[in-house]
């Protein structure tokens, strides 16, 4: 997938891009990306939320989506996940990408420079055409909604 990096200075790039921390990880890691003048990073109060930087444009492939979703370790460290999860990126975006993690947790966080604050994943987004129709078809489960397939 192509990615432009929102910075001036190719050589200078001391974030890495995306990718995947292990041989079968689904998701690729995103890393805070702060402004020359914001490379402290920001400190996220219990219940405060934050769009982060990435530092990113990305260009996904028509007929799929970037799905942006919480790390598992943040969440249970430290309460920090995202606002919006799983956010979606569609392929027609070309504006910079960030991340709007919120503290759910009881002590302030600090989103440093170059920290991994989320994952990407890559999937199918097909489009479905919508049509009105007078009845739907009888399936086996019907019209049974939470819980009614059982507790096992």
């Amino acid at each position: 997938m192509k990615i432009e990096i929102l910075r001036e200075d190719w050589a200078d790039l001391d974030v890495p891009l995306p990718g995947y921390a292990s041989a079968g990880a689904a998701g690729a890691d995103l890393r805070a990306n702060f402004p020359a003048a914001e490379r402290a990073g920001m400190i996220l109060a219990p219940g405060a939320r934050a769009l982060v930087p990435t530092g990113l444009r990305v260009a996904i492939p028509d007929g799929f989506e970037m799905q942006i979703r919480p790390r598992s370790g943040l969440a249970l460290k430290h309460g920090v996940t995202l606002a919006n999860a799983p956010g979606t990126i569609d392929a027609d975006y070309r504006g910079p990408l960030g991340i709007i993690l919120i503290n759910l947790g009881d002590m302030p966080f600090d989103v440093t420079h170059g920290a991994r604050i989320a994952q990407a994943v890559i999937a199918p987004a097909p489009q479905m055409h919508f049509e009105m129709v007078e009845a739907l078809s009888e399936t086996p489960r019907g019209v049974g909604g939470f819980g009614s397939t059982g507790t096992d």
